[in-house]
């Protein structure tokens, strides 16, 4: 028997989120076979069985959070034509107490075991609880439709069950459970009236993250944005003439970000302190360029970084962008692709942004923002001209960049921008 564990990702990461069961109860596995997705808080992973046989029993659902180390599946060798006997066996082990153990509680448990079928419909629908929640609430012949849980997003615990039962009023209060129900209503106050009008989708583990990290940033760091605008009009001209042989040679077309990317090394080695960290009391300026290009998921945006940008020509850069943005798309990131940026790059204009103050990235100081391209009249030599600008946006740690740093760094990529051959001269 083989018992399939949570493994170590990373330091930083203790849980995760089931995310999707590939292999049912009963189905044979082979050994390096893919059978579950984990979600993390920054990648999905892919967890094997180490050995071959038949899954003969899963520990935890999709949507239950585990921690590592953690026992989440069974995997018994296969036995000739016995094999497919474990399968049928392990189900009701899911749903039923474990013939071993609960034998004798079950049957004092028997007249209250009409517990299960009044969960489904006390609450007008199936309650959403963990296993073990639902194993040690039959073995305690308590219903879960009175259970409050502590779970803002209405999932019954283990602990729920356990603090449900040392309380010598609990029992009492079945009777009311529709009490229960409401703790997911009031999410949306709008919805107090018809709860047909509203959808409620439950955020995704990556998308707490996102949003526990951006809400940390905005309370810890003294942010504050400065604007400039870039006519784009050389880099446009020199990327239409050295487009088709750029392609010819590396296979990949010349976009926009190998030239911000070249424009923030060079602007970043001009103003160090905006390539560092704040570490309690010390300033930590880094000597190495890994720039943080933030691509958008179905699941939110994450950043993968290119290492050592300023070793990089423009084709290296533009081959691992678009490698990067492929494997977040489908899921195949590392946790070192996303570990140890010193900064970011932002790109809304893609969805059409005209101008944005982005939110710095983890614990870096500021980040660059992008713009969409637009045809506007700007006045050039005292005459009026229609060229195609950019907005760009930095947002800054004003605890440890000045103003004069952060307009002068933005002034340096407008005028790399502006005179791309410079930055080729730079490359």
């Amino acid at each position: 028997m083989a018992e399939i564990k949570v493994p170590e990702l990373a330091e930083s990461i203790t849980e995760g989120t089931i995310a999707r069961w590939v292999k049912k109860v009963g189905d044979p596995v082979e050994k390096g076979e893919f059978i579950v997705e984990l979600e993390t808080d920054k990648v999905n992973a892919e967890i094997i069985s180490e050995e071959a046989g038949v899954l003969t029993q899963i520990l935890a659902e999709e949507g239950d959070t585990v921690n590592v180390g953690q026992t989440i599946a069974i995997v018994e060798p296969a036995a000739g034509g016995a094999a497919p006997t474990p399968a049928p066996q392990a189900e009701p082990a899911k749903e039923e107490p474990k013939a071993e153990q609960p034998a004798q509680p079950a049957q004092p448990v028997q007249p209250q075991a009409q517990a299960a079928p009044v969960e489904e419909t006390s609450a007008g629908g199936r309650i959403v609880a963990s296993p073990a929640a639902r194993r040690l609430a039959r073995e305690k012949g308590i219903d879960l439709a009175a259970i409050s849980p502590v779970d803002p997003q209405g999932r019954i615990r283990v602990q729920d069950v356990a603090a449900h039962a040392a309380q010598p009023a609990a029992p009492a209060q079945p009777a009311q459970p529709a009490q229960p129900a409401q703790p997911a209503q009031p999410k949306s106050p709008i919805a107090t009236i018809d709860d047909s009008r509203v959808t409620v989708e439950r955020m995704s583990r990556r998308r707490q993250t996102i949003a526990k990290r951006l809400l940390e940033v905005k309370q810890n760091t003294a942010m504050l944005t400065t604007f400039n605008e870039i006519d784009m009009t050389n880099v446009m001209e020199l990327r239409k003439r050295k487009q088709e042989q750029f392609v010819k040679e590396n296979g990949i077309k010349l976009g926009f970000m190998s030239f911000f990317t070249k424009a923030v090394v060079a602007a970043l080695k001009k103003y160090p302190y905006v390539n560092a960290q704040i570490v309690g009391n010390e300033i930590h300026k880094f000597n190495f360029y890994d720039i943080g290009i933030a691509v958008s998921t179905e699941e939110g945006l994450v950043v993968p970084v290119v290492r050592d940008a300023d070793r990089k020509n423009f084709a290296e850069i533009e081959k691992e962008i678009a490698e990067l943005a492929q494997k977040a798309r489908e899921k195949k990131l590392a946790l070192s692709d996303l570990q140890g940026g010193t900064f970011t790059i932002t790109n809304g204009g893609v969805f059409g942004s005209l101008m944005s103050t982005p939110i710095i990235n983890g614990t870096q100081v500021a980040i660059l923002g992008m713009h969409a391209i637009v045809n506007r009249p700007v006045a050039i030599n005292g005459q009026v001209e229609i060229r195609p600008m950019m907005y760009v946006a930095l947002s800054y740690d004003h605890r440890i960049i000045d103003g004069k740093d952060s307009v002068g760094f933005l002034k340096t990529v407008k005028e790399l921008i502006e005179n791309p051959e410079d930055l080729l001269l730079n490359s």
